[in-house]
């Protein structure tokens, strides 16, 4: 099963991101956490050369009360990352798919949510195509 959403883009990182940002909005979500890997393995392994790699965590505020609501645990799985990795003039641009991420949790109240922030999460990556 696939468990993310993709699409690549004809844009640096930078600017990918910057869809990126309005495109989760466009849909309800924020950004909550940023991981710049690239940067973090250069000060942590001192590996230099990584290709451009950022995590996005973004939530539905709305979505993410309900599925806590529904299942009071569920924050250790939140929130949703949108991966952007840069090869060449491209960057790809992955968002979980949070159906297949929360397989595992025997909840159907929580199937619900997940099932409505994959729709959301699907049409973010529709906006950037």
């Amino acid at each position: 099963m696939r468990y993310t959403f993709q699409t690549t883009l004809d844009l640096p990182i930078d600017a990918a991101e910057e869809k990126v940002r309005a495109a989760l909005a466009e849909e309800g979500f924020g950004v909550l956490t940023e991981i710049d890997v690239t940067e973090t393995f250069r000060k942590k392994l001192d590996l230099d050369g990584f290709r451009p790699y950022r995590i996005l965590g973004a939530c539905n505020p709305e979505k993410a009360y309900e599925a806590i609501d529904a299942e009071p645990n569920i924050g250790a799985m939140l929130p949703c990352n949108v991966v952007l990795q840069q090869t060449g003039d491209q960057t790809m641009v992955q968002a979980v798919d949070p159906v297949a991420s929360m397989q595992a949790v025997d909840n159907e109240a929580l199937e619900s949510v997940a099932t409505q922030v994959r729709t959301l999460m699907q049409a973010v990556i529709d906006r950037l195509e």
